[in-house]
């Protein structure tokens, strides 16, 4: 499947905490052209602040696979990940990222920072972003605005 494919798959799962009353980001990891593991949004529900969707996604797919080492596994996330999610990323070694909506507040492949340039880590990963931005956006800025 295409990018734009799976990060529709990661839409469908954004919408999933947006019902659930979570701010709507969704993830999911690929590995070989499969579907490994999804995560969406649970911090509010959880009553977790570590319950970010690629958090969920990282811990589901190091359950089904055995290792928390997500070698040769692509992550796709509906808004730029943080740096508590860069950082988890890393340590999985998680060999791509793929994201939609950039996060100039929080972002931590460009939006706000890259911890990606530090320069120290034994491990980095290649990323992309703007994947289906728009519609990632739209769906953000809408869950927001219902908010206030």
């Amino acid at each position: 499947m295409s990018d734009a494919n799976w990060m529709r798959h990661a839409l469908m799962l954004a919408k999933k905490a947006e019902e659930a009353g979570e701010v709507p980001v969704g993830a999911l990891i690929i590995r070989d052209g499969e579907l490994i593991a999804e995560g969406w949004n649970q911090p509010v529900s959880s009553h977790d602040a570590t319950a970010h969707a690629e958090i969920m996604a990282l811990r589901s797919a190091g359950v089904k696979l055995g290792n928390y080492r997500l070698l040769d596994t692509e992550l796709f996330v509906t808004l730029e990940p943080c740096s508590m999610c860069v950082g988890a990323m890393l340590h999985a070694r998680v060999k791509r990222v793929v994201f939609a909506a950039g996060d100039p507040k929080t972002g931590a492949l460009g939006g706000a920072y890259n911890l990606l340039e530090a320069g120290s880590h034994n491990h980095v990963f290649e990323f992309e972003s703007g994947v289906l931005e728009d519609e990632a956006r739209n769906l953000l800025q809408s869950f927001f605005k219902s908010r206030r």
